[in-house]
């Protein structure tokens, strides 16, 4: 049975087309690497820009090899360069009953650059 997880990604400043980029492959290469399942991942924005993702780990052993894939550590560190990991509680949506987001996209077709401030 596969795991759940839901995580913050808050952009460090000028960040923000990085992270998203991160994001719209970060599933694609834990399922290519064999660690994630195919259920649709589901992104969303917080009021100050932090993006929240939910996707499911296709076991317990898949997050323990994640840390030891190289392709992993590699995505992980270009995460770092351009967000900050914080827990979903510490966002203001987060103290609310229903936490209302706005949607990401992270499959195609993407918005068109300016089309949105926030795609």
């Amino acid at each position: 049975m596969g795991i759940m997880v839901i995580v913050g990604y808050r952009p460090k400043p000028g960040q923000e087309a990085a992270l998203l980029a991160e994001v719209r492959a970060h599933v694609p290469t834990l399922r290519a690497e064999g660690l994630a399942t195919d259920r649709p991942a589901l992104a969303m924005r917080a009021a100050d820009g932090t993006i929240i993702e939910v996707f499911e780990w296709l076991s317990r052993e898949a997050i323990e090899k994640a840390h030891c894939n190289p392709a992993v550590q590699e995505m992980w560190e270009r995460f770092g360069a351009c967000c900050d990991y914080v827990p979903v509680a510490a966002l203001e949506e987060a103290q609310q009953l229903f936490s209302e987001f706005t949607p990401v996209r992270t499959e195609p077709p993407f918005p068109a650059a300016g089309s949105s401030p926030r795609p």
